[in-house]
């Protein structure tokens, strides 16, 4: 296993940054985003992403698998979740009646939320 660097103590990191500490470009890391569901940075009030600590760790354990151990993305991706890091495939287990139960049940929500939103902001 590679010796894992120190990271600084922060609790959030941008991009350019991540991408010095993990070693690879910051394209690279927008693709790993599109390919790992564990790796969601949030965006800034101006746009830019911002990575936690945990997105960071998991780059350096997805970089690990995929240049040392020479994974593929879906057998790293297989790994992570594993060591229960990657969460399982959003079908995994559940029929096509009951995503769209789901879904129609967090779009309900989401709705609600936003109409609290709404009269919070009026008060």
């Amino acid at each position: 296993m590679a010796v894992r660097q120190q990271l600084p103590a922060k609790l959030y990191y941008r991009i350019g940054e991540v991408a010095g500490l993990v070693g690879v470009e910051p394209h690279v890391l927008r693709y790993w985003e599109t390919e790992f569901r564990s790796i969601r940075p949030q965006k800034s009030a101006k746009g830019q992403r911002v990575y936690s600590r945990r997105d960071v760790e998991t780059l350096l354990k997805v970089k690990e698998l995929l240049y040392s151990h020479r994974f593929t993305i879906a057998g790293a991706r297989r790994k992570l979740r594993e060591g229960g890091i990657e969460p399982p495939p959003p079908d995994a287990g559940a029929s096509h009646e009951e995503v769209q139960r789901m879904r129609t049940a967090l779009v309900e929500i989401r709705s609600e939320v936003l109409a609290l939103m709404d009269e919070l902001e009026r008060v």
